[in-house]
């Protein structure tokens, strides 16, 4: 089993989205500069996150990302399966065929962790992991520059993790 650099890094940006949404649109230079991604992979990640529904997007002069809902409701399961990260502790991708076309004596050992890492994942909200940033920085979000702008923003004072 493993997580790729698409399933952390959309659940990074989405975390850095909901810090900074409630000051409106955040662009994804912004998310670029400050978490160090790509710019061309966020546009990718975020059009998946788009079609999925997390994501709205906002055009024009100040335009950006905003969420499309409430972080309560938003998990890291819902994040990954929307940049189409397979989670797979099986060989087979479930089909069974591990082994010469058969099942494996481990198939059923890899199965269930498949179903608690999902059942994990399905627990822990955008709202959580927002908390836990907020925590840490004593409830402040420090924005260093707006990628579309040459003066320092304000810094976020609240951040909705309603349900």
């Amino acid at each position: 089993m493993r997580l790729t650099t698409k399933g952390r890094f959309a659940v990074t940006a989405m975390i850095d989205l909901a810090l900074r949404c409630s000051d409106g649109p955040v662009s994804l230079a912004g998310i670029s500069e400050r978490q160090k991604i790509s710019l061309s992979y966020l546009e990718q990640l975020f059009g998946k996150l788009r079609r999925y529904g997390l994501v709205e997007s906002v055009r024009g002069p100040g335009g950006g990302y905003c969420l499309a809902r409430s972080t309560g409701e938003m998990t890291v399961s819902d994040i990954i399966r929307a940049v189409d990260e397979p989670l797979d502790a099986t060989q087979c991708g479930g089909r069974e065929n591990c082994r010469d076309d058969e099942r494996c004596m481990t198939h059923e050992l890899w199965s269930t962790l498949n179903d608690k890492m999902y059942e994990f994942l399905n627990s822990v909200t955008l709202a959580a992991l927002v908390e836990q940033q907020l925590s840490k920085t004593g409830g402040q979000v420090v924005v260093l520059r707006d990628a579309r702008r040459s003066r320092p923003r304000a810094r976020a004072k609240a951040v909705s993790l309603g349900g």
